[in-house]
């Protein structure tokens, strides 16, 4: 990623903004990223993992008031602990109250295409699904199993979300032609990764 969206992410975490990461294939650095903006929010603000700090919703969410809840990913597979669907993230994002940011990953191809699996397959409302304020889309170049480069390609904002969609507003994306880091000029809406 480039400076400017490290600067960009690193205000993120000190707003206590709540965000997803991003990505298609496994293995894309989503984990990796979300816990590199976490670790430049204020020191006081805590960080609650569903499963790896414990499985009781309400408690999590009271332990990381002024902090981060984070739902390791957000899919119909639970593979791993943490790896929620349907009626578990409906939960977690309707018991989220003012002081509890958000944090999660999933794999999408950009901002649409996660807020369709976070409104229309999980079931999350507008008004919940509101509450993610960033989105970071990964790319990873080379096989999935072994890539040779991890990009951050595009980083969204998010203004609302109306019948399961974002309004999303592109502030970086990356140019792979010229690889190269580019702010958006106009701040024109895209859900697409790294597209103007």
């Amino acid at each position: 990623m480039s400076p400017d969206i490290a600067q960009a992410l690193r205000g993120v975490a000190r707003g206590r903004q709540s965000f997803v990461v991003l990505a298609v294939p496994r293995l894309a650095g989503k984990s990796t990223v979300l816990r590199a903006i976490l670790a430049e929010r204020p020191n006081a603000a805590p960080v609650m993992t569903l499963a790896e700090d414990g499985e009781n919703v309400d408690e999590l969410l009271k332990k990381s008031a002024g902090g981060y809840i984070v739902i390791p990913e957000i899919t119909q597979s639970a593979a791993m602990p943490g790896y929620i669907w349907g009626a578990e993230v409906r939960r977690i994002f309707r018991a989220a109250k003012e002081g509890v940011s958000l944090a999660a990953t999933l794999h999408a191809e950009g901002p649409d295409h996660a807020f369709t699996q976070i409104c229309d397959g999980c079931g999350v409302p507008d008004a919940d699904a509101a509450k993610i304020g960033y989105a970071v889309s990964l790319r990873s170049i080379g096989p999935w199993e072994e890539p040779t480069r991890r990009v951050v390609a595009a980083l969204h904002e998010i203004d609302g979300v109306e019948r399961g969609r974002p309004r999303a507003r592109l502030l970086y994306r990356w140019d792979e032609d010229r690889d190269e880091f580019l702010k958006a000029k106009d701040g024109a809406a895209s859900g697409r990764a790294g597209r103007a």
